[in-house]
C-alpha cells in the first residue's frame, strides 16, 4: 500500500508470474504514483520523473529487517531504472537520426 511516496510491501517468498516483467515495466512507466495499484516500479518511476522533470537529486531508502527482500527490491528498481535509461537513450537515438535525416532532405 502507499503511505504518501512511500511504499509498504511484504516479500511473498515466492515468484508471481508477471509482477515484474517487462509489461510491468511499460505499465508503470506510463503511470504517476498512486493512479494504479501500489508497485516498487511506481516508487522507481516518481524517482525517475523528478530526477530528470525538476532536475531534483533522487535517493530510495529501503528498509526492512534480515530476509525482508531488500537487496531483491534494489534490484528490481535498477531493472526499472535501466529500462528507462534504454528507452530513453532509444528515443534520442531517433530524434538524432531524424534530425539528420531532415537536415538532408531540406538541402
Amino acid at each position: 500500500t502507499y503511505i504518501g511516496s512511500i511504499v509498504a510491501s511484504v516479500n511473498p517468498y515466492k515468484s508471481i508470474p508477471g509482477l515484474y516483467d517487462r509489461a510491468a515495466v511499460e505499465r508503470y512507466s506510463r503511470h504517476h504514483l498512486g493512479e494504479i495499484a501500489p508497485h516498487i516500479f511506481a516508487v522507481a518511476n516518481e524517482c525517475y520523473r523528478c530526477l530528470w522533470k525538476r532536475h531534483d537529486n533522487q535517493c530510495i531508502l529501503i528498509s526492512g529487517e534480515s530476509g525482508a527482500g531488500k537487496t531483491e527490491s534494489t534490484k528490481l528498481i535498477l531493472k526499472f531504472l535501466s529500462a528507462m535509461s534504454q528507452h530513453s537513450l532509444e528515443l534520442s537515438s531517433r530524434e538524432k537520426t531524424s534530425c539528420v535525416e531532415q537536415a538532408i532532405l531540406e538541402s
